[in-house]
C-alpha cells in the first residue's frame, strides 16, 4: 500500500514538474515574441527617423510639407488648432526639427487672431502636441531598451550610478534638461525612457517646457512672414536669448527642487 502511495506521489511529482518545464517553455516563447515585437518596431522607428534626418539635410520635402500645412491652418485656425497638436505628437516621435512647427504655430495663430491671442493658443498648441510626443516616445524608449539598459547597471558602477541618479533625482535633472536649450529635445525624450526615472516625473518636468514653448513661438509670432518665421530659430541673437533664458530658468529650477 505504502509503496502505491508512494508511486503515486511520484508520478504527481512528475507531473507537477512537467508542468513547471511547459510552463518555462511558453515564458520562453512568449518572451522571444516580445522581443521579435520590439525588434520590429524599432527597426521601422530608426529607419523613419534616419529618413527625416536625411530628407531635412537634402531633399526637404517634409519641410515643404510642414509649411503647405501651416499655410492651411493660417486659413482654417480653429480646426488647424487640433491638428497641429496631432502632427506635433508625431513630429517629436519620429524626430523630427520641432522649433520649425514652433516658430510656424506662432506665426499663423498670431496672424489668424492677432498677436496676444495667438502666442496664447500657438503655446498650448505646441506645448500639449509636445508633451504627448515626448510622452510616447518615453514610453518607446522604456519598452525597447529598458531591459538591455537594466542589464548594464549590473555589469557597470557609472551606468548603476546614473541610473540611480534618475531615480532619487529624476524631476530635478529632467526640469534641468528641459530648460537646457543645448540638449536635443527629441533625443531625451527616448534616453529619459531608459533610465530610472519615474513616469510621474517624467511628466512633471514638462512644465520646464514652457519658457521655451512661449519665446519661440512668440519670435515666429512677431516674424513678417512664414518663411521668415522659419528662419527666425537660425538667428545668432535667438540663440543667445535662448541660451541666456535657459541658464536663468536653470538657476531658478536648482533653487525651486533642492
Amino acid at each position: 500500500m505504502s509503496e502505491y502511495i508512494e508511486g503515486e506521489n511520484l508520478d504527481i511529482t512528475s507531473a507537477n514538474s512537467d508542468e513547471d518545464n511547459e510552463m518555462t517553455e511558453e515564458e520562453k516563447s512568449k518572451l522571444r515574441k516580445g522581443r521579435k515585437v520590439k525588434i520590429i518596431i524599432g527597426i521601422l522607428l530608426v529607419a523613419f527617423i534616419i529618413y527625416v534626418i536625411i530628407d531635412s539635410t537634402t531633399t526637404g520635402y517634409i519641410r515643404t510639407g510642414v509649411t503647405s500645412f501651416l499655410e492651411w491652418i493660417e486659413a482654417n485656425p480653429i480646426p488647424g488648432f487640433f491638428i497641429f497638436m496631432v502632427v506635433y505628437f508625431f513630429a517629436t516621435v519620429f524626430f523630427f526639427p520641432g522649433s520649425i512647427l514652433t516658430l510656424g504655430a506662432g506665426f499663423v495663430f498670431a496672424n489668424a487672431f492677432g498677436l496676444g491671442v495667438g502666442v496664447l493658443l500657438g503655446t498650448l498648441s505646441v506645448f500639449f502636441g509636445a508633451a504627448s510626443g515626448a510622452t510616447m516616445s518615453f514610453i518607446l524608449g522604456r519598452y525597447l531598451l529598458r531591459d538591455s539598459v537594466a542589464g548594464l547597471t549590473k555589469k557597470y558602477v557609472i551606468f548603476e550610478a546614473l541610473d540611480s541618479a534618475m531615480s532619487e533625482k529624476g524631476l530635478r535633472i529632467m526640469i534641468l534638461l528641459r530648460l537646457s536649450p543645448i540638449i536635443p529635445f527629441n533625443a531625451i525624450n527616448y534616453i529619459s525612457g531608459v533610465t530610472a526615472i519615474s513616469l510621474r516625473a517624467y511628466i512633471i518636468a514638462f512644465v520646464a517646457m514652457i519658457p521655451g514653448t512661449v519665446l519661440y513661438v512668440f519670435l515666429g509670432a512677431s516674424a513678417g512672414s512664414l518663411t521668415d518665421s522659419a528662419s527666425s530659430g537660425e538667428n545668432s541673437t535667438v540663440t543667445i536669448i535662448v541660451i541666456v533664458v535657459g541658464v536663468v530658468f536653470g538657476i531658478a529650477a536648482v533653487g525651486v527642487t533642492s
